[in-house]
């Protein structure tokens, strides 16, 4: 059965990840974020890579080098993080992979469909600007 909405750990280290990235104006060195999240150093690193391939981190190797933001934290939508860690957001209303109901109404109702919907519309409206103006308050 798959999952109501799909969030691997790798997905949330990510988005945690771009709001610290987000937070600083200096490059932000791996080992920092592995801090401040408590996250393994090798475990982010997979998830930095895959960030910096789907072009919302850049890397700087040296001494003064780290991740930045690939383009303004406004223009980040935490969608965009989730994507490039899950793929496509899942938005129908079945928690099976294939629907077993068969035209019958589903005994949940709307309820999935509803949920993805609002957790949707959530990673969709919110930037990496919106967080760290929440973090600031």
């Amino acid at each position: 059965m798959a999952d109501l909405i799909r969030m691997s750990e790798a997905t949330a280290l990510a988005l945690h990840t771009m709001a610290v990235v987000a937070s600083r104006e200096q490059p932000t060195s791996t080992a920092l974020v592995a801090e401040t999240l408590r996250a393994s150093e090798a475990h982010l690193s997979k998830v930095l890579q895959q960030l910096v391939r789907s072009g919302l981190l850049l890397s700087k190797r040296g001494p003064s080098g780290g991740y930045t933001l690939a383009k303004p934290a406004s223009e980040v939508r935490l969608l965009d993080v989730y994507e490039a860690l899950e793929g496509p957001f899942r938005t129908d209303g079945c928690l099976f992979a294939e629907p077993v109901c068969r035209q019958m109404a589903c005994i949940l109702g709307d309820l999935v469909e509803r949920l993805r919907s609002e957790a949707l519309d959530h990673l969709r409206s919110t930037s990496l600007s919106d967080i760290a103006h929440e973090r600031r308050r």
